[in-house]
């Protein structure tokens, strides 16, 4: 069993508020919620904001007095065969729910053990479409729309706002990336949008993408569609703006975020890539995003607004639910409103968030601006 040093200074934040929780034996027990995600390596700019977004709304429920939360944090560095020994762990514990993953194959590779000991999860960022329309999941949850919402407004924003007539889609070849990018190929093909000119799979962490580059060059692509994360992207479009390529690039919500912009540098001008709602007027956006830059000292990063619409419906629904077992937190979940960055949620019978969206974004001036 692993608890990290996150987990034990909030359990003794919890257990010191009021100075009762932890000495009366009428009190229930901390409700344990585990935090899943990559919290180093390549992708850890994905997974930290979500881990401190839990450590945040644990904190403000704690405070409140009512339910206490005990978080349980590991690190799956966003790979499949780390996540399923985290899920373990995390089970092993005693979570009742979870907070993550946040890549698709990390989240599709635990999500079995979840599954066979009846706990709830929310992922603010999984969108591989799989997850939650087949089926197989049924605890499973997500705070983002899946994939086939996002590759249909990909699909549609490169080829109609954009005019885009030849289109080469890309990805990493990963659940997340091949999904996303066979779901706009077809959302392409379905609606005739264009002509997919090619359609290929890259190997992430390569050290040379020109022979994709060149594919890409001598297929006259207008476009080029990437399905994936930021690694691979920031050196696709840098190769292709120092040969002198102004094909326009447009990717996903893997792409949208702060690490890209820095590696990529100033290649990243122009980059549209898709991104959850601009919720920034919300009055729990504001409140949550002040508190912390007042504890990290900067803006918080990919998913954090996603990240605490999962912690506060999870923490919400342990609340309300008449029974605190797999049945009655659906339920909760389903029925019970979620006052969130997002607006007031509830999840669908398939797990998905009610009132969650995509938005185009692009580069200017090295920051990603909303599309008018």
């Amino acid at each position: 069993m692993h608890f990290s040093k996150t987990t034990v200074l909030l359990c003794l934040a919890a257990a010191l508020a009021g100075n009762t929780f932890a000495a009366d034996p009428e009190q229930p027990a901390p409700v344990k919620i585990g935090v899943a995600g990559a919290h180093s390596g390549d992708l850890a700019s994905y997974g930290i904001p979500t881990m401190r977004a839990a450590q945040l709304v644990a904190e403000a429920v704690n405070a409140k007095g009512g339910i206490q939360v005990e978080l349980l944090i590991e690190d799956d560095t966003c790979k499949p065969e780390v996540a399923a020994n985290t899920a373990a762990k995390l089970v092993s514990a005693g979570a009742k729910m979870v907070i993550g993953h946040i890549c698709s194959g990390a989240t599709k590779a635990a999500l079995p053990i979840y599954t066979e000991a009846d706990v709830i999860v929310i992922s603010p960022s999984a969108t591989d479409s799989d997850l939650t329309l087949s089926g197989k999941y049924p605890t499973f949850h997500r705070t983002i729309a899946p994939n086939n919402a996002q590759a249909a407004a990909i699909a549609k924003f490169t080829a109609d706002t954009l005019k885009a007539r030849k289109i080469a889609i890309i990805h990493d070849k990963g659940d997340y990336g091949k999904g996303l990018a066979e779901d706009a190929r077809e959302e392409i093909r379905k609606g005739a949008l264009a002509e997919v000119v090619l359609f290929e799979g890259i190997t992430p962490g390569a050290m040379d993408y020109s022979a994709i580059v060149q594919k890409i060059k001598m297929a006259r692509a207008d476009a080029v569609i990437y399905g994936g994360y930021h690694p691979e992207a920031s050196k696709v479009v840098t190769l292709m703006r120092k040969r002198q390529m102004k094909t326009l690039f447009v990717s996903d919500d893997g792409v949208k975020d702060e690490t890209f912009l820095k590696v990529a540098g100033k290649y990243a001008e122009g980059v549209y890539a898709t991104g959850p709602a601009d919720v920034s007027e919300n009055r729990v956006t504001k409140q949550y995003r002040q508190a912390y830059a007042d504890k990290y000292g900067e803006e918080p990063g990919a998913f954090f607004d996603n990240a605490v619409a999962a912690a506060i419906a999870l923490t919400n629904a342990a609340e309300k639910a008449e029974k605190f077992d797999v049945k009655g937190l659906k339920e909760a979940l389903r029925t019970k409103i979620a006052v969130t960055p997002f607006g007031e949620i509830k999840f669908d019978e398939r797990g998905d968030a009610t009132g969650v969206g995509y938005t185009m974004y692009t580069v200017k001036e090295g920051k990603f601006e909303q599309v008018k």
